[in-house]
């Protein structure tokens, strides 16, 4: 696996600056996701010496019930993904990678993990919505939604850079968002590494044993 150290406070400066622009995906004949500045993207495992808290978000779930990001998941090992149903490419890959690694653990392991996704389009992705996406990538993933304003803080507040969405030049709506993975460690509760975007299934699984344990991979 590839890897640096970075102080959280550094790492933040960088993180905010790497957003992917993701489209509808209706034309697969132009770019759908474009990724810029920052050091994040393209680094397979970040692990940080000063960890991020993890953020104080209280949202809806695909039940339609509170969930408060920080209780549900405090003792274990957490894993948060800001994106949205609608992207054609780095969310759903992002997704399924760690559905492919998550099923290479041992079943205890696998029940104590949590997989949090929260959305950066919540105008479309209501509930029922995200629901019905993460049934099709693992069911026991946590789909969280709810105000726009209070998603973006939460994603701020661990150095991800999350943007209205809006339409493009060509009338598409387009969610522009920080790609990175959080994993929380289950013996602090803190946010000590960062996926990019390039991590692949085959680096999770090497990985998420180590994270589910508590120590840095």
């Amino acid at each position: 696996m590839r890897k640096k150290t970075f102080a959280a406070a550094a790492l933040f400066a960088a993180a905010t600056l790497t957003l992917s622009a993701c489209g509808n995906g209706d034309d697969d004949s132009s770019p759908v996701a474009v990724a810029s500045g920052g050091s994040g993207a393209n680094q397979v495992a970040t692990v940080l010496d000063q960890p991020f808290t993890k953020p104080d978000l209280v949202l809806t779930d695909t039940h339609g019930k509170k969930y408060d990001l920080r209780e549900e998941t405090k003792g274990h090992p957490t894993l948060v993904y800001f994106g949205y149903t609608h992207c054609p490419d780095i969310c759903p890959a992002t997704m399924s990678n760690i559905a492919v690694a998550k099923k290479a653990l041992p079943k205890a392991e696998q029940d104590d993990l949590r997989v949090v996704f929260v959305t950066t389009d919540p105008g479309r992705d209501t509930p029922a919505e995200l629901g019905k996406w993460l049934q099709g990538i693992d069911s026991r993933f946590v789909g969280l939604t709810g105000d726009f304003r209070k998603i973006q803080a939460g994603a701020r507040s661990v150095g991800i850079s999350v943007e209205p969405t809006t339409k493009d030049k060509n009338g598409k709506l387009v969610s522009v968002h920080g790609t990175q993975v959080i994993a929380f460690s289950p013996k602090t509760d803190a946010g000590y590494v960062l996926f990019g975007e390039s991590a692949t299934a085959d680096d999770y699984t090497k990985d998420l044993p180590r994270i589910v344990e508590g120590a840095k991979p």
